[in-house]
């Protein structure tokens, strides 16, 4: 929300009160309480009126500073809370330096000014940002500015936004440094960098090709190493580098504001210190990093149709792991009724049985909705299942299924009646769900916990999520469980995976998926996925070829589309079999890295830094990499740069170093930029310097041993540097090590105790055979 006009003026119909003198200081062992004033108390008369904020700085953890603001501590507090893992026995180091109060937690340490509005955040003597001069403010919106703006929404759909009678607003604003640049909010699909922005937290239904979101995250990371969390499930609204050009600005309606600021010695261990407060990604199972096929949505299709898909697959040698049935497994008007619909369908189990019998993993689509005409209305009407309206009676809507109620998760009986549904799901041979919508969530209603219903708005995903995750955790055990999940808000990281919604088959589109999906990784999620070569509409051939390559090198790879098939023969034209042929050399490339890529989930699962990460983590001191989105880091050695053009150009910048391309072998010279023309059969794919990528003995199955026969290639190692390389089982269990050190023209590779033969090449250098050993040693002279 932008509240100034230029810089002496602010906006007619507000009353803006700026923080002006911290009165009155208390500290405890783990807090410093400020009494804020908004103008400097000169004599005893000034202090008979308001406002005032209650302002307490603590730290629940290392590199953490919580900051409260509370304007009326007697405001109703219904809103849902964000599960937090707070150690509230944490004790930062406080200490008064006579001008200063000064809290140091870890490395992060704060400075309040004792005697005029002013605090600074800095790390290990680095400063991060700060305030001052109109930065913490409580704001009051005038009588006719509300019944103003309410009337200008007063026609908008029920969920796009909440009809807010408030009118008041406190808002923070933090300085931002010449060349600071700021990312994430979670899935935004706007520029990269996000300053000049105005960001609004606020889960919609809006496709890939706007400012909407499905999965909003009041979260922020800086190039100068913190992020910024709002705890607050409202509608928080950002002004980025906008409002006031040298400041990021963050506003909440009501009377509390309370935020994070964490600190880190890069933006891995930001990203690590976020997620171990909101929760760490959970790790999928092995199986889900192979191939999913689906039916499609809108497209006919019963099991002639689904078997006909998979078998021709599996006969021009595709390897495909997981077949998905979209919305119409179940029977239309009735959805959501978890049956399938038996005139296309009319033995369930028989056929899942069948399908299960070819290798498959099985994953069917579900919502929170719950269509009139579906039998499970009623029942769901009569126990108080459903949010309501505020006079008692269901809320339904006609948009997307005539009549439909929508689940109320805060209800812990409608929480078990719902999964109960997909638990006999299971039970008949169902691995995974997707889980579909979530952002059209009214906020003129009432909720069985009496919740907020504006806040519930963005937090109802979790609460879904997290009911269908659990479900598959309980039945099918710890690291076995998988969404396909849509929306999202803080936390959701932990009920992986997430898809980017609702792209078009063209390069635009594609190109601003991979922009979501880097933001979302920004914001604390390890694991991404999208719809190879479009959802919306059919690709060209040439589209879906360089998709499927860029689909098979992201974390998740799904062909799934809107009203046509996605199976590569369709797509190929006068006989060409290109888009088959390219299909399968992607999907068996990354059937070959699974060994690195399971390494990589792990580590992503266990630290919280996303496995496909933008350049800016891991590059942040290369001024270069700080506005790259057409490129990736696929875990920590892998470059991945997808070519968004019929030309079959790739432009992408290497940092320094030497890198190899994994496909060509061609090595490079890190430091500048390359534009260089590519085939269908490869892209910019470059192991990083001084790094090893695994090689297994891929065949067709994504879980499999992934030692016996694996390839250690060592690529870029310099004189005085090692590399290493870890080995996991599909149940996620460390079985192997192995380091490459480089002295001169000699490097000597050490590995634990293994019963498994393998392979160590220096790229370039001819292959070492290793058999069974109790561990050793091999030395390469180069």
């Amino acid at each position: 929300m932008k509240f100034a006009d230029g810089f002496w003026l602010n906006q007619k119909g507000y009353e803006v009160n700026y923080t002006a003198q911290p009165y009155e200081i208390k500290t405890t062992k783990n807090s410093i309480n400020v009494w804020a004033t908004a103008q400097y108390i000169q004599n005893r008369g000034m202090t008979l009126g308001g406002p005032c904020l209650d302002i307490t700085f603590s730290s629940t953890a290392k590199d953490v500073i919580k900051v409260t603001i509370d304007h009326y501590k007697g405001a109703l507090d219904n809103a849902p809370k964000f599960e937090l893992d707070e150690d509230q026995g944490y004790t930062p180091e406080i200490t008064d330096d006579g001008e200063n109060m000064v809290m140091v937690s870890g490395k992060t340490k704060l400075v309040i000014n004792k005697y005029s509005w002013n605090i600074a955040y800095y790390y290990d003597g680095k400063k991060l940002t700060g305030g001052g001069w109109r930065a913490t403010t409580v704001i009051n919106e005038s009588k006719f500015k509300v019944s103003s703006r309410l009337a200008e929404h007063q026609d908008d759909t029920f969920w796009s936004y909440p009809l807010d009678e408030r009118s008041t607003y406190l808002r923070e604003q933090l300085t931002l440094s010449v060349g600071e640049c700021i990312y994430g909010f979670g899935e935004k699909f706007t520029t990269f960098v996000k300053n000049g922005q105005n960001v609004e937290v606020w889960n919609s239904d809006g496709g890939t090709c706007c400012d909407q979101s499905y999965k909003s995250i009041p979260f922020y990371v800086s190039s100068r190493g913190y992020g910024i969390l709002v705890n607050s499930s409202d509608k928080v609204s950002f002004e980025i580098a906008s409002d006031t050009v040298s400041k990021a600005s963050f506003t909440v309606p009501g009377e509390h504001l309370e935020y994070f600021i964490i600190g880190g010695e890069n933006l891995t261990e930001v990203l690590s210190n976020y997620t171990t407060l909101t929760g760490k990604p959970a790790l999928p199972p092995a199986y889900t990093f192979g191939l999913w096929l689906t039916t499609s949505f809108t497209t006919k299709y019963d099991e002639e149709t689904v078997t006909s898909f998979i078998d021709g697959m599996a006969e021009r040698d595709i390897p495909l792991q997981v077949f998905h049935f979209d919305c119409f497994w179940m029977k239309e008007y009735e959805w959501c009724n978890f049956e399938w619909d038996t005139r296309q369908f009319p033995d369930p189990p028989a056929m899942l049985k069948r399908l299960k019998a070819k290798g498959l993993e099985i994953c069917v689509w579900i919502n929170p909705y719950i269509a009139q005409r579906s039998k499970l209305f009623d029942e769901g009407k009569a126990n108080g299942y459903f949010i309501k309206n505020p006079d008692g009676s269901v809320f339904q809507a006609d948009m997307w299924q005539p009549g439909m109620a929508i689940v109320d998760f805060t209800n812990p009986a409608a929480c078990e009646w719902y999964a109960s549904k997909l638990r006999a799901l299971c039970e008949m041979g169902v691995d995974c769900f997707k889980t579909d919508f979530g952002e059209r969530i009214p906020t003129n209603v009432t909720y069985y916990d009496g919740s907020d219903p504006i806040a519930m708005h963005n937090y109802y995903t979790y609460l879904y999520n997290k009911t269908v995750f659990n479900v598959l955790k309980e039945y099918y055990g710890e690291n076995k469980a998988c969404l396909f999940a849509r929306s999202a808000t803080v936390g959701g990281q932990k009920f992986p995976v997430h898809w980017g919604g609702d792209c078009s088959a063209e390069y635009t589109s594609m190109a601003e998926t991979l922009r979501g999906g880097l933001s979302l990784c920004l914001s604390g999620f390890g694991f991404f996925s999208h719809d190879m070569s479009g959802f919306e509409a059919t690709a060209t051939a040439d589209i879906y070829k360089r998709w499927a390559a860029f689909g098979l090198l992201s974390t998740h790879s799904r062909l799934h589309g809107n009203s046509s098939y996605r199976v590569p023969w369709l797509f190929d034209k006068d006989g060409s079999t290109e888009c088959v042929d390219v299909l399968r050399f992607f999907t068996k490339l990354k059937g070959r890295l699974m060994p690195y890529i399971w390494s990589q989930a792990i580590k992503t699962h266990e630290v919280g830094v996303p496995m496909m990460r933008a350049m800016v983590i891991d590059y942040a001191d290369d001024p270069a990499c700080l506005f790259l989105d057409r490129q990736y880091m696929l875990g920590d050695n892998l470059l991945v740069a997808p070519i968004f053009n019929e030309e079959g150009t790739a432009e992408y910048y290497l940092p320094a170093g030497q890198w190899t391309d994994i496909i060509s072998g061609k090595v490079y010279e890190g430091g500048k930029y390359y534009n260089e023309k590519y085939d269908y059969f490869s892209l910019p794919c470059l192991a990083k310097p001084n790094s090893i990528i695994a090689y297994g003995a891929f065949e067709k199955n994504f879980e499999y041993d992934y030692l016996t026969n694996t390839e250690f290639v060592i690529y870029g190692l310099e004189d005085g540097k090692s590399a290493s390389a870890s080995i996991y089982d599909t149940e996620a269990n460390k079985v192997f090590d192995l380091t490459a050190s480089r002295s001169g023209d000699t490097v000597e590779v050490t590995y634990t105790a293994t019963d498994k033969p393998f392979k160590v090449t220096v790229f370039g250098k001819d292959t070492v055979e290793v058999n069974p050993t109790t561990g050793g040693k091999v030395i390469i002279k180069l």
